[in-house]
């Protein structure tokens, strides 16, 4: 389990992202939200990086990118 405190994120954005996101997708449990996203988010940049760093070697050999 992840405790969660937000510093400098504006009310208003945190009750649109409760009522928009939180409420009907998490019955309403911010902290499941949060950190579903950072685990998606984190998912996303991995595969970014692993595409970068794949083209680079290509390049590097002189192959072109898949």
């Amino acid at each position: 389990m992840i405790d969660l405190t937000l510093h400098g994120v504006p009310a208003s954005l945190i009750t649109e992202f409760s009522e928009k996101i939180v409420r009907p997708y998490y019955c309403g449990n911010l902290n499941a939200a949060i950190q579903d996203l950072i685990i998606k988010t984190l998912s996303e940049l991995e595969f970014v990086h692993s595409h970068i760093t794949s083209v680079r070697n290509n390049q590097a050999r002189g192959l072109s990118a898949p």
